[in-house]
C-alpha cells in the first residue's frame, strides 16, 4: 500500500476504541491512504470506515504492509501485552503513543532501542475535532517524523510540543482528563436546576448551552479567563453571590487543585 498525492500515508492503528476512531475519522477527512486498524472488536470494522482494513490482532496484518506511523491507541494497562507483536516496525515507521502514562523509555523497552517514539496525549473533544493535544519527541525522531505526528494530531484539533516529557502528567491531568470536570459541571448545574424548580428538559438545556457557549466565548476572545469571569461579575448580584460560595478557598481553589494534582499522580503511577 502506498500514499496517494496530497494523503496522509498509510497508518497502522492499534486500537479503534474512543479515541482511536476518532482520530481515524479526522485523517479520513485528510484524505488517508489505504491503512490498517488492529482491534479485536466485532464492531471495529464499522468505526474504521473505507480504505481501512479491520484485522483482530498483529499477526493478520497484511504481508507487505509499511506503515509511514504506528499509533498506540491502547489502554495503557494492555501495553506490555500488545507492543511486542509491534518491534518488527521499529526502524522504518515512527511510533506515536497516545497511552496515557506510559513514558517513552518503557515503550522503548518494549519495541526496542531502534525505535523513534512520539509520545502525545489528545482528549476527547478530537472526536468533533476540537481536541488539543501535547506531544513529545523521543530520541532520535526525526523532523519529518515530528512533522508527519504533527499532522497526525492536526487532524483532531490543536496541537502543542514539549521537549520534557515529564510536562505531560500534569498535562494529561489538566487536558486529557479535564473534559469529564467540565462534564461534571454540566451535569452538577443540571441537577441544581431541578432542585430550584426549572422542568428537566429545560434544565439540561440551560446547563449544556451554557456551558458550550461560555467555552466558545473563552475560545474566541483573547482575554484570560479571570478577566471573563470578572465581567459578568456585578457587584453585589447574582452572579457574585454564587461566586462567594464556589471560590471560598475550601472549594473549588482547593478542590480543582486537588482533582488536578491526583490525576497528575496517577499519570505518573500508569507508567508502570
Amino acid at each position: 500500500m502506498t500514499s496517494t498525492a496530497g494523503s496522509i500515508p498509510p497508518i497502522l492503528l492499534v486500537g479503534c476504541g474512543r479515541m482511536g476512531s476518532a482520530m481515524l475519522a479526522g485523517w479520513r477527512e485528510e484524505g488517508l491512504a489505504p491503512s490498517v486498524a488492529v482491534d479485536p472488536a466485532p464492531d471495529a470494522a464499522s468505526f474504521a470506515g473505507p480504505d481501512v482494513t479491520v484485522v483482530a490482532d498483529a499477526a493478520a496484518i497484511p504481508a507487505g504492509f509499511t506503515p509511514a506511523a504506528v499509533v498506540l491507541a491502547v489502554k495503557p494497562q494492555n501495553a506490555a501485552a500488545t507492543l511486542p507483536a509491534y518491534a518488527r516496525f521499529a526502524g522504518s515507521s515512527v511510533f506515536l503513543s497516545i497511552m496515557a502514562g506510559r513514558t517513552i523509555g518503557g515503550i522503548s523497552a518494549l519495541l526496542g532501542p531502534s525505535a523513534a517514539i512520539v509520545r502525545a496525549m489528545p482528549n476527547t473533544p478530537a472526536a468533533v475535532r476540537q481536541g488539543i493535544t501535547v506531544g513529545c519527541p523521543g530520541p532520535g525522531v526525526s523532523t519529518a517524523q515530528r512533522t508527519l505526528c504533527d499532522r497526525l494530531l492536526r487532524a483532531i484539533g490543536t496541537v502543542a510540543w514539549v521537549e520534557d516529557e515529564p510536562l505531560l502528567d500534569p498535562v494529561t491531568a489538566v487536558s486529557g482528563s479535564g473534559p469529564a470536570y467540565v462534564f461534571l459541571l454540566a451535569e452538577l448545574m443540571e441537577q441544581a436546576a431541578i432542585e430550584q424548580g426549572i422542568p428537566p428538559e429545560l434544565a439540561r438545556l440551560l446547563a449544556r448551552q451554557t456551558v458550550s457557549g461560555s467555552g466558545a466565548l473563552l475560545a474566541a476572545n483573547p482575554d484570560d479567563a479571570a478577566s471573563l469571569r470578572k465581567a459578568v461579575t456585578s457587584p453585589g448580584g447574582t452572579t457574585a453571590a454564587a461566586l462567594s460560595v464556589l471560590m471560598n478557598p475550601d472549594a473549588w481553589p482547593t478542590a480543582v487543585s486537588q482533582a488536578i494534582a491526583a490525576a497528575t499522580r496517577r499519570s505518573r503511577e500508569l507508567a508502570g
